[in-house]
């Protein structure tokens, strides 16, 4: 999906926010109820297993969470998250998280974010819901 200019503002946002930037977190795409992350897997992003640890597996995800839920305009609120890891990437990989709204009611969200490794292979699914106080 296409970034339009209705979007600059959580562009700036997400493309400047100091967390995602030390764990080198980028914004690729932003549009309506949907974002996508991106992230190179290095040696910083190991666990002791030798493994991408899942805290930088879950913080991608979440930051195109955050992108997607907050590309309306309105502010929202994480209610719950969870994450399902189902394969490790590599040293050298890019890493991407695909957000997608899958719920927009009255106050509530709801989105699932897919991360995939460099082949397109699925290495996590995580869901979360969001509350827009100014819905």
């Amino acid at each position: 999906m296409p970034a339009t200019d209705e979007h600059a503002e959580i562009r700036d946002r997400a493309s400047n926010d100091p967390f995602c930037g030390r764990v080198g977190i980028e914004l690729a795409d932003v549009g309506e109820g949907y974002a996508e992350t991106t992230m190179t897997i290095d040696e910083d992003h190991l666990n002791f297993h030798g493994t991408p640890h899942g805290g930088c597996i879950y913080t991608l995800a979440d930051a195109a969470f955050a992108a997607a839920s907050n590309s309306h305009g309105d502010a929202a609120f994480a209610l719950e998250t969870n994450i399902s890891y189902l394969a490790a990437a590599e040293v050298g990989d890019t890493i991407t998280a695909v957000a997608e709204e899958t719920h927009l009611g009255g106050r509530t969200a709801e989105y699932e974010v897919v991360v995939s490794d460099d082949a397109g292979d699925r290495i996590a699914t995580f869901r979360g819901r969001v509350y827009k106080p100014g819905r």
